[in-house]
């Protein structure tokens, strides 16, 4: 009976763990590892949106999983610019970039909410 309740209880955290994961299938590391190819970019999403999002640290969406983006982009791209901007649940106002442009943070926002390309290597 015992071993009935903890095969329950494990099969219940296992499931559970998956419900609100933010991650969409992509790893850390494989987060951790993409960056915008332009070099302005790449140097704002590094100091102000990477800590959180390639490690989807406090429900942020991970970089790269269209899974944990759908939602958020079925807002429309204003929406998600504005929350961006004026502060949304746990993300703070702009994001931690307090001089990006709204084309700036526009442009994070979609590399982020992109796949990565897979190599067929």
């Amino acid at each position: 009976m015992n071993r009935l309740f903890l095969c329950m209880g494990l099969a219940l955290l296992v499931a559970a763990c998956g419900s609100s994961d933010s991650s969409g299938g992509i790893s850390p590391a494989k987060a951790l590892s993409m960056a915008p190819a332009d070099p302005d970019l790449a140097e704002l999403y590094q100091s102000s949106c990477r800590a959180c999002h390639a490690t989807a640290a406090g429900g942020a969406p991970r970089t790269g999983s269209a899974m944990a983006w759908r939602s958020r982009l079925a807002k429309g791209m204003s929406t998600l610019v504005d929350h961006t901007i004026t502060g949304f649940q746990g993300m703070p106002p702009m994001g931690l970039c307090s001089d990006c442009s709204e084309a700036e943070l526009r442009a994070l926002i979609e590399f982020m909410a992109t796949p990565p390309v897979e190599d067929d290597a």
